[in-house]
């Protein structure tokens, strides 16, 4: 599957990303894509270009090959494959969890591309795509731990979570008391450290954290019923979410959705 042009910037970069966005505003082609350069019609940060925010430190979501190679993940490739479709060039912009929403609110990023649940209070504040990916969250307990067997028992517990995610939520609803944490590696960090007692979070990576690392002793207590993940948007992209859409249906019929949850998870996660 060929990939949507990739333009890398860091924030803060700001007259690098100016100069790389012109070039390649310059040099597209696609109707579709000089359309978008003319007009902006999807009131786009930077027109001709999707502008998205991910973490880059949640595998196998969003992150670093080896750590310090190129951008890839299943959240990474589904953006790509959706500007693609668009004929937009696509720009990452790295941000921290705690930060992501703050900056999709202040109108720096297009889109959030970073497993976002969809919930009730979410829904309220932002529009969504249909989503992308579906499973469940999970409560990760050291080897052994028969203390906690289910959301009920995380009461009086600590649990390892960042403050902003539907996970956190999940603990504090259930009476746990919260460390604040950046991201699942330092969650993980802590729980096998026995520094806290579990940490919430989706079940796919739970699975992939196993793939990657055989030897870790964790194990799942407890997990919910399968919530959904979407790509997320302010409230005034309603032309950019129905086009994303449109865009999603069409990778989710060509079968390009089940090639990456196959390649990332071993099987199709988008519905």
């Amino acid at each position: 599957m060929s990939r949507a042009p990739r333009v890398r910037t860091l924030l803060g970069l700001a007259a690098a990303s100016a100069a790389v966005v012109a070039l390649a505003a310059c040099s597209s082609g696609s109707p579709a894509s000089s359309e978008a350069a003319d007009d902006n019609e999807y009131g786009l940060v930077k027109a001709g270009t999707l502008t998205v925010a991910t973490e880059g430190t949640y595998p196998p979501f969003t992150y670093h090959e080896g750590g310090a190679g190129e951008l890839v993940g299943y959240d990474v490739e589904v953006a790509e494959a959706v500007a693609e479709k668009l004929g937009l060039e696509i720009q990452f912009e790295e941000t921290q969890w705690d930060a992501i929403f703050a900056g999709l609110d202040a109108g720096r990023f297009d889109v959030i591309a970073n497993q976002v649940s969809i919930n009730p209070e979410r829904e309220e504040s932002y529009l969504f795509s249909t989503p992308y990916t579906v499973s469940p969250s999970v409560i990760v307990v050291n080897e052994g731990d028969d203390s906690i067997s289910s959301f009920d028992d995380l009461a009086g517990k600590t649990t390892a979570q960042s403050l902003t995610s539907n996970f956190y939520q999940l603990a504090v609803d259930a009476g746990a008391n919260v460390e604040a944490v950046e991201g699942w590696a330092q969650a993980v960090a802590l729980l096998e450290q026995g520094r806290v007692d579990a940490t919430v979070n989706d079940k796919l990576t739970y699975l992939d954290y196993l793939k990657q690392t055989p030897d870790a002793k964790l194990a799942v207590a407890a997990e919910t019923d399968p919530t959904e993940s979407a790509l997320t948007f302010a409230k005034d992209k309603t032309a950019l979410v129905k086009a994303v859409d449109e865009a999603l249906a069409e990778l989710r019929e060509e079968g390009v959705l089940a090639e990456l949850g196959e390649r990332y998870f071993g099987e199709d996660v988008s519905q």
